[in-house]
């Protein structure tokens, strides 16, 4: 499928950026308007805890609420751009011998259908050449794999088609997170330094490391907010909605007495720790893998990107800074512009903001950001 964009003498409207996550939904879309970005509408809703498992009344939900915040917000058009679910994208690292990169579409294929069972005349199957690695005497090519069966595309495609959109692409959430921070690495140190960026969602944290405008490592970890507020819960024999406002009330420094607090950060560390051990390990898998490649510092967006528990232990663990993200940094933004929602801090718009960059002109803001990486993403359809 080909981005569709609205496009007039002097700006460009890109397509609806939509995350679907499984405890809120955002959508935001963005325009380019006399070479600069700017946000044209944005909003975002809850999703019921209890919806958060697939199936009918979760699509019912879905489906109304992008409908509410289409009628509640100022976006145009119908035009889409959605995250593929998380839980449905397989990804893997592959290394092939240099003298087999001509043929490596073939060979990845063959690979993706082995390891994941899928067809790879019907199943969608992407990569990205992550960089050369040397293993023993030989030099060998890293790929990043990315696959999803055909049906799950397919069922994507019916939801944002009942909710009154045109899906015009599907992405894998590592690339449009990528995507998102990619255009703020201008200075020549950030293109030679490696960044990590970590979204922190509610069932899974995607990690991806960039260097020099592109991908070389992506993972997904079956870690997020909602196991915190499950630790908090348990820690506090409480249930899982009261365990959620504690965690946010300490947030926000509201006035909680002592021995609860007590009791908080320490759940809160314990699934830090866990978090921060898991990307700890791809820190320590990239160093190895790529040799004398500094990391410079590690971005954190998502629902957990404030949780300062969290961000100290990941310091601890990194050892790099680590900064909150900003994904509307540059942009021309006017709140009243967005949905009544709460839109303070940003930081779990990133992927949405992603979705909405994807296929846009650089050459039309030049001077604002640099082009955006041309990564292999997942269509509505196989390449």
């Amino acid at each position: 499928m080909l981005i569709t964009n609205w496009i007039t003498a002097n700006h460009t409207i890109q397509p609806i950026g939509l995350d679907i996550g499984h405890s809120s939904l955002k959508m935001i879309q963005l325009e380019i308007c006399d070479d600069r970005l700017k946000v044209l509408a944005a909003g975002k809703t809850p999703m019921a805890v209890d919806l958060a498992c697939d199936g009918p009344e979760r699509e019912r939900a879905v489906v109304a609420a992008i409908q509410r915040l289409l009628a509640d917000g100022q976006f145009h058009g119908q035009n889409v751009v959605s995250a593929l679910p998380m839980d449905k994208v397989r990804i893997t690292s592959l290394r092939l011998p240099e003298a087999e990169t001509d043929q490596a579409e073939r060979v990845l294929r063959r690979e993706a259908a082995a390891r994941f069972d899928l067809d790879p005349a019907k199943d969608a199957v992407n990569y990205i050449l992550a960089g050369s690695v040397r293993q023993g005497d030989e030099v060998k090519s890293e790929y990043i794999l990315f696959a999803v069966d055909h049906e799950t595309i397919a069922a994507q495609i019916r939801l944002l088609e009942e909710a009154g959109l045109t899906p015009v692409a599907i992405d894998a959430p590592a690339c449009a997170l990528f995507r998102t921070f990619e255009r703020t690495m201008r200075r020549q140190e950030d293109r030679e330094r490696t960044i990590i960026f970590i979204d922190v969602g509610y069932r899974y944290t995607t990690v991806v490391f960039g260097r020099g405008g592109e991908i070389c490592f992506v993972k997904q970890i079956g870690v997020g907010m909602g196991q915190f507020n499950d630790e908090v819960a348990s820690a506090l024999g409480i249930g899982f909605s009261e365990a959620e406002s504690f965690r946010l009330r300490l947030q926000r420094d509201d006035a909680i007495d002592a021995d609860t607090r007590c009791h908080v950060v320490d759940a809160l560390n314990r699934m830090s720790e866990q978090l921060a051990g898991e990307i700890s390990l791809c820190l320590r898998y990239y160093t190895v893998t790529f040799r004398g490649k500094r990391v410079e510092r590690a971005v954190i967006a998502g629902g957990g990107a404030y949780e300062q528990v969290l961000r100290d232990v990941l310091r601890r663990h990194l050892s790099v800074e680590i900064e909150v993200a900003e994904p509307l940094r540059g942009f021309d933004y006017r709140p009243d512009k967005t949905d009544k929602e709460d839109l303070n801090g940003f930081a779990d718009l990133a992927l949405a903001v992603g979705l909405s960059l994807k296929g846009w002109d650089s050459s039309l803001v030049a001077e604002r950001a640099p082009r955006a990486q041309p990564e292999p993403v997942l269509e509505g359809e196989s390449p």
